[in-house]
């Protein structure tokens, strides 16, 4: 099962900043149990439209069946690593 979380964020957001030391420590603590995906909605407007990206940060939890969870502004470790479980991380 592969297990990917999809961060939005762009360049000029405050939040995002505040959520970038969260995931980097999840990404650490978790070795390799699932995949980070960065994905600026300046240069990929077609991937955001997508997902239907409307604030940000958004994060997305996905496995092999699709969307596991989605997040909405600063998230917190506790609340993404119950996603990254349920999606099977």
């Amino acid at each position: 099962m592969t297990v990917t979380l999809k961060d939005f964020y762009a360049d000029w957001c405050g939040p995002c900043k505040t959520q970038d030391p969260i995931l980097e420590e999840l990404e650490e603590d978790w070795d390799d149990r699932f995949e980070v995906e960065k994905i600026n909605v300046d240069e990929a407007q077609e991937i955001a439209n997508e997902y239907q990206v409307r604030s940000l940060p958004t994060l997305v939890v996905e496995n092999d069946d699709g969307i596991v969870e989605r997040f909405v502004g600063v998230t917190q470790r506790e609340d993404i690593e119950a996603a990254l479980e349920s999606a099977g991380a």
